[in-house]
């Protein structure tokens, strides 16, 4: 009951942490029908392709092994020599079609699950050969399935199988009266034409397996709201997760204060090590309030993008630095750095105006600031 009641718990879908613990574990969906039907593809069309070279082959190799020197019937060691030479000489000649079958099962196996080698898979355990969990296996939902693709396949892969060796009965029959060369080949031919008929059923039943497979797997692996929670937790509490989305952050806040720094009407600088982006708008703000603002490669990128826009550039290092400390983005400024701060502005919006010829420009203020005024 309380397992039943567990999944119906399982509502949420598996989040990538889980995925990539599970195939840590080696557990990633797979299809043994998709495997089947690939081979039997693959091994038929190989045959098919390769039946006169094989079938060449295999005749040279046996007639190898029937024709036995005078010389060489008295020699005991001839015939360990004789039957490893024969033995050789085959398994190169099949090589090709061992070389398609093994990438076609690799290939078949790693098409809906990806590449996945896990050691603690292979791992030897207990409860692999505890009898009660046997038991259970052979008759859960799982065994059902199997036991009714099995059946499936049976019906299916067998009535095409009668359908075809009566139709190609002539075929085979006349197979006899053909030349031993000839015959192999064809006979190679037959066999990879009728691995291709078969297979076709196959397709079938492997069409139905694959997405079967995959929504069995995510529903296996489907978490409570509880521990979709506690990954959170424990996910979020990682030095290198806090880490990454502290940067990421910084990344974001960089760019949206570098998007609003043309704006500014002035930038006060350090000169190197702190620049501070000031704006004033007397219609919609009590204070100047502060756009953007940075320290060292960060006050630079801000000096270079006001350079472009033309933005005033006022060098003032006490002010800079209680500016730099004492605000935050989007922040108006301090009450106590109005003084200051309205110097500064008065002198830009002054050497700003059109000037008439013969007019000077106004004196540059020299900005100095109490210990009040800068704590």
């Amino acid at each position: 009951m309380a397992d039943d009641q567990s999944q119906l718990e399982r509502t949420e879908q598996a989040t990538p942490k889980r995925l990539e613990d599970a195939r840590k574990k080696g557990d990633v969906p797979r299809s043994r029908e998709l495997t089947m039907t690939v081979v039997m593809l693959s091994g038929g069309t190989a045959i098919l392709m390769l039946a006169g070279p094989m079938g060449g082959q295999l005749v040279e190799h046996f007639a190898d092994a029937l024709v036995i020197e005078r010389s060489q019937i008295f020699d005991t060691s001839q015939m360990a020599v004789s039957l490893a030479e024969t033995a050789s000489g085959i398994f190169l000649g099949l090589a090709p079609l061992a070389a398609i079958l093994m990438a076609s099962v690799f290939l078949s196996a790693v098409a809906i699950g990806g590449w996945s080698f896990s050691a603690q898979a292979a791992a030897p355990k207990l409860e692999r050969i505890n009898p009660v969990k046997g038991i259970k296996r052979v008759f859960s939902a799982n065994s059902l399935n199997e036991l009714l693709k099995a059946l499936a396949k049976f019906s299916i892969v067998g009535v095409i199988a009668m359908a075809w060796l009566w139709y190609s009965v002539d075929e085979l029959s006349g197979l006899g009266r053909e030349s031993v060369s000839g015959g192999i080949a064809h006979a190679l031919r037959v066999c990879g034409l009728s691995f291709l008929v078969v297979s076709s059923g196959l397709v079938l039943i492997a069409g139905v397996d694959v997405p079967f497979q995959l929504w069995q797997y995510q529903k296996k692996l489907k978490m409570t709201r509880q521990q979709v929670k506690e990954e959170f937790k424990e996910t979020e509490g990682r030095p290198e997760v806090k880490s990454r989305i502290r940067a990421m952050q910084l990344q974001v806040a960089t760019q949206r204060m570098m998007e609003e720094l043309p704006k500014a009407d002035v930038v006060i600088t350090n000169p190197t090590h702190f620049a501070v982006a000031l704006r004033y708008d007397e219609a919609s703000m009590g204070a100047p309030r502060v756009i953007a603002k940075g320290k060292d490669l960060i006050a630079k990128r801000i000096r270079d993008i006001a350079g472009e826009h033309k933005i005033p550039l006022f060098a003032a290092p006490p002010l800079a630095r209680a500016l730099y400390q004492t605000t935050s983005i989007g922040d108006e400024i301090p009450a106590r750095l109005y003084t200051a701060v309205a110097q500064v502005l008065a002198y830009v919006y002054q050497i700003n105006k059109k000037r008439v010829p013969g007019q000077r420009y106004p004196d540059r203020p020299i900005i100095n600031l109490s210990d009040d005024e800068f704590s």
